[in-house]
């Protein structure tokens, strides 16, 4: 009856007010005759009508932005993919994106498509739009600063970081005096245009460098140590000078700049001795919480939004105000980690692609339209080369470090990046920077940036030494060593047990390494050390429960499947233990486009799986990563699915064929090293019929009479498969289980699948 009630009520609502409404249009169209009101009468059909609304609806500013940032993060992603795929930096894809979208290339070919996407009138928002993406990178880079770092190691950074900047610089004065006259835009002073060219020399990408550190695990050498502290010390060296070269150049002269540079020095006062304090007392409210409050953000936004504000008004361009609001931000670990993550997503993959494009849309490579322009080019980007590499080398080299590191920290910080954009914006903006000098100029970014990976491979080829960074130096070719990798600290401790059991009693004959192959989007700089702490935190209590010594390697990657296959088919293991499985996206395209994570399989979620009840693998028995890491490895792979694993005391391992006897051998370094009872069940019935496996178990018994039962039952219990620790299969026999979806699934205990190469 309720029911019915409901429905009555609803209908007679929906009537009585339709009626209302419909009386009071009505009435109200009588009102317009006393108001003279003419109806608007269009001429052309319905369809025509549409087409008119629907053009003026596609050009209207927000939709035309809306379209502009759609097309904008889909070029970026896939430029930035492609490049992350042969070695290169993501930030050069976004890069090469922007020219491509702008006149150098779609403008020059599609001028009526780039007419209709980018508008000259519509390049207004897309500027706004974009400095508040570099306002929200550069408070970024400003927290990434680990200032704590740069109090302890300075003094043995501080004259390579400098004369990375000094000789750039004097380098870039010197060229200025050549092109001055035939690419100074008019009425630009020379000592604007020289103090412009020069800091565009001068100049490293922090972020991009650390990148770089991180996915090529130098961040724990001292080699790493050094060349992250020259250029957060670059950094901050060349944006305060950024500062004074902008006082500088708007006031006209040095003598007019005095007043811009003395309240840009109280400024930096302010922040340091007053908002700073201010801060840390915040952020000491927040320690020990996984989140921050609504309030405690907002505060952090409004010191970031005043700072940026303060150094606009002062002169010295808000980016340096955004920058020094990040480097102030309280020091605690934990509290910038949770802050950058609050921003990052939108600054990075929305907003600073933007930034991209709108420098793409200036560049015009078609200026260069001879000989002379080029070559001109050329002698800049050779310049950049000699200043920043090579003054960099020599300067390591003059301060006591071997000429391999040298050159490595010469390639380091010739790395130019999105930095090197951001001081050419600014230039182009002031008026200092003439179009055909600032296509020039960004031309010269690319190419230090994109070098950076190629000129370190070229380096290492050179000094090739006998101990590869990624490989543990082996003492003993005697050793059964085992190689567990791990993607989630949980995961790490439960394969460390699994290959405890299988070494237990080899003692000085067994090598056990724990890796860690982590995404470097994931980290930040300045807390890599304290992220592999916690990566490897239950491996190392795991390691003291059992008293088993292992060693430990760390990777920031962006490229997980291949160094993973790299490391182990270098390293000599005998075993490659890892867990089922990464999501399926993980790796492609689509999954990069779309922010796709890695994530464990829920063995519930296996199970339903197989039973028909969903899709995850597509009916494969491996996702994606598995399938990959054993097609590239040639070792034997343990691939083991985890329901509540502690120890393989109880051990079941089914025989399909004469192919799987291969697991009896490690039957037999369980029992050997874990006193594990073995049931092998002779499911073809073939084990009865093969002397040599024969032999083998009865070779087994003999030093460990009681440890091997065989069975010749076809039916499996239920009971029988909960009462086990651990199931050892085949590969082939697993995959046999999953293509005919067998009722053992649903009651497997945990599972190791092991896969002969």
């Amino acid at each position: 009856m309720g029911k019915y009630k409901n429905l009555i009520f609803y209908i007679t609502t929906i009537a009585v007010f339709s009626c209302l409404m419909y009386y009071f249009i009505i009435e109200g169209q009588t009102l317009e005759v006393k108001e003279n009101i003419v109806a608007k009468t269009n001429s052309g059909s319905t369809w025509e009508n549409f087409l008119e609304s629907f053009k003026t609806n596609l050009h209207h500013p927000l939709a035309l932005l809306l379209a502009q940032i759609v097309t904008i993060i889909m070029t970026a992603r896939l430029f930035g993919w492609i490049c992350m795929k042969i070695k290169q930096p993501t930030v050069i894809g976004e890069m090469i994106a922007g020219i491509v979208l702008g006149p150098s290339l779609v403008g020059m070919y599609f001028p009526e498509f780039s007419a209709f996407l980018f508008p000259k009138e519509s390049l207004g928002n897309l500027q706004f739009l974009s400095q508040i993406g570099l306002i929200l990178f550069m408070y970024i880079v400003g927290m990434e600063l680990d200032l704590s770092v740069l109090r302890k190691k300075a003094h043995d950074a501080v004259v390579i970081s400098h004369a990375s900047i000094i000789i750039p610089f004097a380098l870039g004065i010197g060229l200025s005096y050549f092109v001055y006259q035939e690419f100074a835009p008019d009425g630009i002073q020379f000592t604007s245009f020289a103090l412009f060219i020069a800091i565009s020399m001068s100049i490293t990408a922090f972020p991009v460098l650390a990148r770089i550190v991180q996915e090529r695990n130098l961040q724990k050498t001292k080699l790493g140590t050094i060349v992250i502290t020259c250029a957060a010390a670059d950094d901050i060296t060349a944006w305060c000078i950024l500062a004074a070269v902008i006082a500088i150049v708007k006031a006209g002269s040095f003598a007019s700049s005095i007043y811009v540079i003395i309240m840009a020095i109280a400024y930096v006062f302010l922040m340091i001795k007053i908002v700073r304090p201010f801060l840390k007392r915040i952020g000491d409210l927040q320690a020990g919480k996984n989140t921050i409050s609504k309030p405690m953000v907002a505060i952090f936004f409004l010191t970031l939004i005043l700072s940026a504000y303060a150094t606009e008004v002062i002169g010295i361009h808000a980016l340096f105000g955004a920058f020094m609001a990040g480097a102030i931000m309280p020091e605690n670990t934990k509290f910038r980690t949770l802050f950058i993550d609050k921003v990052e997503d939108v600054a990075l993959v929305l907003l600073l692609p933007l930034f991209f494009v709108f420098t793409g849309l200036r560049t015009q490579i078609g200026l260069l339209n001879d000989s002379h322009l080029w070559m001109t080019a050329g002698f800049i980007i050779l310049t950049a080369v000699l200043g920043k590499f090579a003054g960099s080398a020599l300067t390591a080299r003059f301060v006591g470090i071997n000429w391999k590191e040298s050159l490595t920290i010469g390639a380091l910080m010739n790395t130019r990046g999105l930095m090197e954009l951001i001081v050419l914006n600014i230039g182009y903006d002031l008026g200092v920077l003439s179009p055909e000098i600032f296509a020039m100029l960004v031309i010269m970014a690319l190419f230090t940036t994109f070098m950076t990976g190629p000129a370190l491979d070229f380096i290492n080829f050179i000094f090739k030494s006998k101990k590869n960074q990624d490989e543990p130096l082996h003492d003993s070719d005697s050793k059964y060593r085992v190689l567990l990798s791990f993607d989630k600290p949980e995961s790490g401790s439960t394969l460390l047990k699994l290959a405890h059991n299988f070494t237990h009693k080899m003692n000085g004959n067994k090598s056990i390494t724990a890796m860690n192959i982590a995404p470097v989007d994931e980290m930040h700089a300045y807390d890599i050390n304290e992220y592999e702490d916690s990566q490897f935190q239950n491996v190392i209590e795991t390691s003291h429960e059992l008293n088993l010594e292992v060693a430990t390697l760390f990777k920031a990657s962006t490229d997980i499947e291949s160094d993973l296959t790299s490391i182990t088919n270098k390293g000599h293991y005998d075993l490659l233990l890892i867990m089922l499985g990464k999501s399926m996206y993980e790796g492609s395209l689509l999954g990069r486009l779309l922010g796709f994570t890695t994530k464990i399989i829920n063995p519930e979620k296996l199970l339903n799986t197989v039973k028909g009840k969903g899709n995850i693998f597509n009916n494969s028995p491996f996702d994606d990563f598995t399938l990959q890491i054993l097609d590239k490895t040639n070792i034997p792979v343990g691939v083991l699915v985890e329901k509540d694993f502690k120890a393989a005391d109880k051990v079941f391992v089914p025989i399909f064929n004469l192919s799987d006897f291969y697991l009896l051998e490690y039957a037999k370094r369980l029992i050997n090293n874990n006193n594990s009872q073995i049931i092998i069940l002779d499911a073809a019935g073939q084990i009865r019929n093969n002397i040599e496996v024969k032999e083998l178990i009865r070779s087994i018994e003999q030093v460990a009479p009681n440890h091997i039962t065989l069975y010749n039952e076809k039916k499996i219990e239920k009971e029988f498969l909960n009462s086990q620790d651990l199931m050892l299969i085949s590969s082939k026999s697993w995959k046999n289980l999953i293509d005919t979806k067998s009722l053992w699934l649903s009651d497997i205990p945990s599972t190791l699948i092991i896969s002969n190469p």
